[in-house]
């Protein structure tokens, strides 16, 4: 055979050459050595971490204790550092580990053990440094001695006092079935991991690494990119990324090394805050610079799937899932009942809640927050990052399951609110959450948007009749505003929350906007449902009072309110609740001189019969009654009345409540309108006080109520009866 050869081999490969005949015959056994040959680290001797922060930021504390550790020749002693994936545990341990070396005169030793082979690797180049011979090395690495007794055994001899650094234990398992960590008399182990129950950790000194306080959040934005914005600037968009070291690192990453028109701070902010136009989590990973061999931990979008990928591989695909339905809703305290409804097998089987709870729990992924009621906290980042990979055939089921399950912990509208009932606003930032994923993602349905917009009127509705009409416009107004972007904005659900927020703005004394909604809300409801159907009889009912007392025109919302008493008695009956409402409307809206005494009393005895003493209906005619009579110049037949409604609305509503107040105002007016000052005086300063505290000093109840306050103490100083007008305030 003439001529020249050439051969190439890789890995265990080998060339054979030859100038004659050859037969050569060679067995190859496929797998993965026992430990391949270059798969030792670099070095031991230096962090292997990403970016390393500039400075340290808060982890005072924590660091104090580690430092008292270090610098009084501490050993024996194993430490614990977990938390969310991003949240700063290996710089954390960075730091310690410049402590333990430029001012300790410690060994800093640092290995990184995501898996078993590179724990393997990395502990076998720290017996390797403190002088463990290739003979023993070689051994250990073919299984012919016990590798983890190696290592220790070479640190206990070890001729200096040492830091060693065991990072990214995710998976504490490998740990304790190899033995890999343990105590020495010569140095101090830091472990930083996201797996947090204390079991797997025996004897070691826990500690949670969490997102950092406002101002040194701002200040690592600051520190990384000085020259892009003011330090309240950097607050806000710290806020926005819920002070997660990782995501402020990847935020002034991007703004300090941009070159063609950076960005400043207040750019940046603005670009996260549209989350329907920018992705939020693209825009945070374009920040990375980590090119080092797991780019996932240093990515928004990537870092949580380590976790999640380890607890399928451990029989838990369902946290995965549990985690997605938890991305529906906010970063804020979820309540834990929440999860316990019989929709959720919808998703995840509710044998298997539990079980998938705790895994997102022991890998950080999720924390509890003591209650009552017991919450779960989960980062705004991470449910964000989880969402955007949620696959597409999930986004509809998702969606309808998040609404079903916030709509069973929510009253139902059908029955009065009491005060007995659990706070509602805990709910308010999920069903915010779930309207804005809703309209996030692809692939949602007209019936899954129309169940989220149901849940969001059934927690308008409960929050209004709480009295917190702040909370319910504002969830009124986001329904609307997501609503519309799946449904037609003559869609039943969206008209339905329109008209919700029209009750809520007349109460809040926004009364041109308020007037402006509901006849919004009624042309709808005409063109849709036609004018004597029970909707738009509705839309005359809520326009009603605003016409009657905010805007002085009676007459009009007479004629309303007797087309809703007329078609309510038509379509439902003279005592089906809805039409007993609009009757109250009614009496309070035509009360006068010439108002019989008796007119309300057929009123007051139907709501007896029908919704029980003491329910919010009878209690509104109660009002309405006495009102009644107080226009007709019976105050003495009125103040019984008055003051058991007063009774009963602090029972059913408390103090504070508005219709507690309109109720006490109408004493007021009754005691003064009887001589009786003093008392008239003293009912008026507690609703004064009251509505100053709880509407704000500018609401126009508020001024009202100041100025029957000055009238009331006029008259108790010249001792002479004061009329109080109107009570004005409908219930």
């Amino acid at each position: 055979m003439n001529g020249s050869t050439e051969g190439r081999a890789e890995d265990n490969g080998r060339v054979f050459q030859s100038a004659g005949d050859q037969h050569i015959t060679e067995h190859h056994h496929h797998g993965q050595p026992a430990f391949p040959a270059g798969s030792a680290p670099d070095s031991v001797r230096r962090p292997a971490v990403g970016r390393a922060p500039v400075v340290l930021r808060d982890r005072l504390e924590l660091m104090t204790q580690l430092r008292s550790a270090l610098e009084d020749d501490g050993a024996g002693q194993v430490y614990v550092l977990h938390g969310l994936g991003g949240c700063g545990k290996t710089a954390v341990a960075s730091e310690a580990f410049r402590i333990a070396t430029a001012e300790g005169g410690r060994v800093g030793l640092w290995v990184n053990a995501p898996d078993l082979a590179s724990l393997r690797a990395g502990m076998l180049a720290v017996a390797a440094d403190r002088g463990a011979g290739e003979g023993e090395l070689a051994a250990a690495r073919n299984g012919l001695r016990a590798a983890s007794d190696l290592v220790w055994e070479w640190l206990d001899r070890s001729d200096q006092p040492w830091l060693l650094v065991i990072d990214n234990a995710d998976n504490p398992a490998i740990l304790r079935e190899g033995s890999w960590l343990r105590t020495s008399p010569r140095g101090i182990t830091l472990v930083t991991t996201r797996q947090v129950a204390a079991h797997w950790w025996p004897g070691a000194t826990l500690h949670h690494v969490g997102v950092l306080p406002r101002e040194d959040a701002a200040k690592v934005l600051c520190d990384l990119a000085p020259e892009r914005g003011t330090a309240e600037e950097a607050a806000e968009i710290a806020d926005q990324l819920g002070r997660l070291p990782l995501a402020l690192t990847l935020a002034g990453g991007f703004l300090a090394h941009q070159v063609i028109s950076p960005w400043s701070m207040a750019e940046y902010g603005r670009a996260l805050g549209r989350s329907n136009e920018l992705d939020p989590i693209e825009l945070l990973d374009q920040g990375a610079g980590y090119s080092g061999g797991d780019a996932s931990r240093h990515l928004a979008s990537t870092t949580w799937e380590l976790s999640l990928n380890a607890l399928h591989a451990q029989g838990l695909p369902e946290a995965t899932t549990l985690v997605r339905l938890l991305s529906c809703w906010s970063h804020d305290p979820l309540p834990l009942p929440l999860l316990t409804g019989s929709d959720i097998d919808a998703v995840v089987p509710r044998a298997r809640v539990e079980t998938a709870l705790r895994g997102l729990l022991d890998h950080s992924l999720t924390r509890l927050v003591p209650g009552p009621p017991r919450c779960l906290r989960t980062h705004g980042v991470l449910l964000d990052s989880i969402a955007r990979s949620a696959p597409v055939d999930q986004h509809d089921l998702l969606v309808s399951t998040g609404a079903a399950l916030l709509s069973a912990v929510v009253p139902d509208v059908s029955r009065p609110w009491a005060r007995e009932d659990p706070p509602l606003t805990p709910y308010v930032p999920h069903t915010l959450a779930l309207l804005r994923r809703a309209t996030q993602w692809t692939g949602v349905g007209p019936t899954a948007m129309t169940r989220a917009m149901a849940c969001a009127l059934r927690l308008a509705v409960a929050l209004h009749r709480s009295g917190d009409y702040a909370s319910a416009l504002s969830v009124a107004q986001d329904a609307l505003t997501r609503g519309t972007q799946v449904l037609e904005a003559t869609h039943p659900a969206v008209i339905a929350i329109r008209q919700r927020a029209g009750r809520s703005l007349y109460r809040l004394g926004r009364y041109e906007e308020a007037e402006a909604t509901h006849r919004h809300a009624l042309a709808d409801c005409t063109a849709v449902f036609g004018a004597s159907a029970v909707e738009t009889l509705e839309s005359c009912a809520g326009l009603s009072p605003v016409l009657a007392w905010a805007l002085d025109r009676k007459d009009e919302a007479v004629a309303l309110v007797r087309r809703a008493v007329e078609g309510r008695t038509g379509a439902l009956g003279p005592t089906h609740p809805s039409t007993l409402i609009a009757r109250t409307y009614l009496l309070e809206f035509t009360a006068g001189p010439e108002t019989h005494p008796d007119a309300g009393a057929a009123l007051v005895s139907d709501c007896h019969r029908e919704v029980g003493p003491g329910h919010p209906i009878t209690l509104d005619a109660e009002l309405n009654h006495g009102f009644a009579l107080v226009s007709a110049a019976l105050q003495l037949r009125a103040l019984p009345l008055v003051r058991n409604v007063v009774t009963g609305s602090e029972h059913t509503y408390g103090t504070d409540h508005p219709k507690t107040l309109a109720a006490r105002s109408l004493l007021s007016r009754v005691l003064g309108e009887l001589g009786r000052f003093q008392e008239a005086a003293e009912q008026a300063e507690l609703v004064a006080d009251a509505r100053t505290r709880v509407l704000g000093a500018g609401h126009p109840w508020t001024l009202w109520s100041l100025d029957r306050l000055a009238e009331r103490r006029r008259a108790l100083g010249d001792g002479r009866s004061t009329g109080g007008g109107e009570h004005g305030e409908p219930p």
